[in-house]
């Protein structure tokens, strides 16, 4: 009797709530620790982490994982809500943030890309007030703005409508960022556009992170780019012409630069697992991460879609753009990601998890969010394997569950 109650006891993901004299309801949370797969108690008092003991280790118990949130550094949308759509409400934002704690993602940056001066001060000034929302808040840890100042080139542009492209305006930037409340985190930017070298310089001296992408910088320019302080290069191998010099192009000086991390889309269609387990090899844990890089038609049905006038074909894998001949966006959340490059590398549940937690929060300088230490943010995710892919049972936003498989 008493094994079979263990086994219940585990398989509900147990959560405790204890009243303590003087303080808000704690919280233990038990489950097998990601780093090394040992049983453990999680204590979060008042939406921190407070204590993490070891249990001792019982067989036959169903394996839980605990683990720190997830970090989506670049996701443009979800569940059909747009991120820069004009008339975005705040009921369409809880909802599409709603979607993403169901995929273990506990906090992410909003990413606007390519489009006008007066759109991108209207989606800047909108998504900023979601940060003091009630409900979705503390998820919005700030935005991604990719583009306007990329490469006009098609193919190096990707989906990025060619009429908003333009050069990196200093003036401009720091409109868009009064406008986000200071809360522009990271920007992508073609290092090969006029200006843009010390534009990299202005933005890292105010702590935005520039990240290199859609550009068709050769390795001295992607060198002094590096120098100037970015540290990125977004979705590494895309954002790139179909076809290119197979020695003189833009992705072998970022993967030879050790100034640069990388994101990743490792959905299997952006990048094919050669690809993957290529950069991954080069980079290493500590320097790669992954993002998801959805679209607002992720979680959709698959099927033929309308987008400002444009044609896109949803798939299960990707969303595409017959008109270019390029992809415009993904459609699987980075938990997916975890699962798949665990499946194309080889590579640990430990180190998965690092590249979609503690490296995007490390590269934002958010120091109480991506890892499961006493101190830190309770931002977690409770789930377990299934053929090798993961399953959320529970997401954890500062100590509160927002999302319980049913």
């Amino acid at each position: 009797m008493m094994k079979s109650c263990c086994k219940i006891f585990f398989l509900s993901i147990f959560i405790s709530f204890q009243a303590i004299a003087g303080t808000k309801d704690s919280i233990n949370i038990e489950g097998f620790l990601y780093l090394d797969g040992t049983p453990v108690s999680v204590k979060i008092l008042n939406g921190m982490i407070t204590e993490i003991t070891h249990l001792p280790v019982a067989s036959g118990l169903p394996k839980v994982y605990v683990a720190p949130g997830l970090i989506d550094i670049q996701i443009n949308g979800y569940m059909g809500i747009d991120f820069s759509d004009q008339e975005l409400t705040l009921e369409n934002m809880r909802k599409a943030t709603l979607a993403i704690w169901k995929e273990g993602v506990t906090s992410f940056l909003p990413t606007l890309t390519s489009s006008s001066h007066t759109k991108l001060l209207k989606s800047f000034a909108f998504l900023s007030k979601m940060i003091d929302d009630s409900l979705i808040g503390k998820s919005i840890l700030g935005f991604h703005l990719e583009g306007p100042y990329i490469s006009p080139l098609k193919g190096y542009r990707g989906a990025h409508n060619e009429n908003e492209i333009r050069l990196p305006d200093w003036t401009e930037f720091q409109e868009f960022q009064e406008s986000a409340r200071n809360k522009i985190r990271l920007i992508t930017v073609a290092p090969e556009m006029a200006g843009a070298i010390p534009f990299i310089e202005k933005c890292c001296g105010t702590g935005v992170v520039v990240s290199l992408g859609h550009h068709n910088a050769t390795a001295d320019i992607i060198e002094k780019a590096v120098v100037a302080g970015a540290a990125l290069s977004t979705h590494l191998g895309n954002g790139c012409a179909n076809e290119i010099d197979r020695h003189n192009n833009p992705i072998w000086p970022q993967l030879a630069n050790e100034g640069l991390s990388i994101s990743i889309i490792a959905d299997g269609a952006h990048l094919n697992k050669e690809e993957v387990i290529t950069f991954y090899k080069v980079k290493g844990v500590e320097k790669s991460i992954l993002v998801s890089d959805a679209v607002s038609l992720a979680g959709l049905p698959p099927g033929v879609y309308l987008s400002d006038g444009d044609t896109l074909v949803l798939t299960k894998e990707v969303v595409k753009y017959p008109a270019q001949n390029v992809l415009a966006g993904a459609v699987q959340p980075i938990s997916r990601g975890v699962s798949n490059i665990m499946k194309f590398t080889h590579c640990s549940l430990k180190d998965a998890i690092q590249t979609a937690s503690s490296n995007p929060a490390r590269l934002l300088g958010l120091n109480t969010l991506g890892e499961l230490k006493p101190g830190k943010r309770a931002d977690m995710i409770l789930f377990t394997m299934a053929d090798g892919i993961i399953v959320i049972q529970k997401t954890i936003v500062a100590g509160k569950v927002v999302y319980k498989r049913e």
